[in-house]
């Protein structure tokens, strides 16, 4: 949860949420939606992490975590979220398309696949990301205006840098 919590900030999710409540209003429905699909995103991310693992001896295993750790570094280190749309649309299916698409590819994502396929109980990686998810997409509909004001691009460089530490170390 701590972990899909902290790579979550500043996140394109959690952004497109913050940029929505602030234009429209922190309208229930957003919020709603923001939920569901970071739901969603976790539980995919566990299942397939879950699903992985079995097939790899325990070397091979350590050494995928260790490959989607670095991604996710990578994705910290170079993604950053896009500003405002000059011509936003009000439609909230496009919304969740868009952010479902934006959970499945970022690091809290990759994270929940990681710990899913190095743990025992990939159902509660699955869980505690989903927790974290919600906490994140939740901070961004709270906090919108105050989401602005902090080094979000050097928070995520250097959750970037402690992956690559982590995933070298995994991967030695």
């Amino acid at each position: 949860m701590l972990a899909v919590l902290i790579a979550g900030l500043g996140a394109r999710d959690q952004v497109l949420v913050a940029d929505l409540a602030e234009r429209q209003g922190p309208r229930p429905a957003i919020l709603l939606l923001a939920v569901l699909t970071a739901g969603v995103s976790a539980a995919a991310a566990g299942w397939t992490g879950a699903i992985t693992a079995p097939l790899l001896i325990p070397r091979a295993r350590t050494m995928l975590v260790a490959m989607v750790l670095g991604l996710a570094a990578l994705e910290l280190l170079f993604v950053r979220p896009r500003g405002i749309a000059k011509e936003p649309t009000n439609s909230l299916g496009a919304f969740a398309v868009v952010l479902l698409a934006q959970q499945l590819t970022d690091a809290a994502r990759l994270l929940i696949f990681a710990l899913a396929a190095a743990s025992a109980v990939p159902q509660l990686a699955a869980l505690g990301g989903a927790v974290g998810g919600v906490l994140s997409v939740l901070g961004g509909w709270l906090a919108a205006q105050h989401l602005r004001n902090l080094p979000l691009v050097a928070i995520r460089r250097g959750l970037g840098l402690g992956l690559v530490g982590l995933a070298l170390w995994l991967a030695l």
